[in-house]
């Protein structure tokens, strides 16, 4: 009964806390920029209205691909890293799985060492972006 007690708080606990991810996606590149930036604005508001926290944000732009998808060789990439309830990530990927607009999608769980790494590299990119330029 002990352990019963033991598993069922481990499971509690959880479903209450939050991890970090990071989705990266791929949108069709036949999107006008104000269709792309909707398409955005749906998954931030997304996270939003399910209380997760969104971390940070980057569009890589238009990208060739590795091989075609639906006989497309470009695609507008997104990041999207944001902390949440692990319980979201379902209804997340399947709101991309019905969106038209999205090619491919892919959602990772950051360990200790990505969020690491993710603050050091933006870290970086802030200071070398700050420096003044002397002339």
């Amino acid at each position: 009964m002990h352990s019963l007690l033991k598993i069922n708080t481990f499971i509690n606990n959880q479903q209450t806390m939050s991890n970090q991810y990071e989705t990266v996606f791929i949108m069709t590149p036949v999107l006008s920029d104000e269709q792309m930036k909707e398409t955005v604005e749906k998954y931030q508001k997304f996270l939003k209205e399910k209380d997760a926290e969104i971390i940070f944000e980057d569009s890589w732009g238009l990208r060739k691909l590795a091989y075609p998808i639906q006989k497309k060789s470009t695609g507008f990439y997104h990041l999207i890293e944001f902390k949440a309830d692990p319980t979201i990530i379902r209804e997340w990927e399947v709101s991309f799985k019905r969106d038209e607009r999205i090619l491919r999608f892919l959602t990772v769980a950051l360990d200790k060492h990505s969020i690491a790494y993710n603050e050091k590299k933006r870290a970086k990119a802030k200071t070398a972006n700050a420096e003044p330029v002397t002339e």
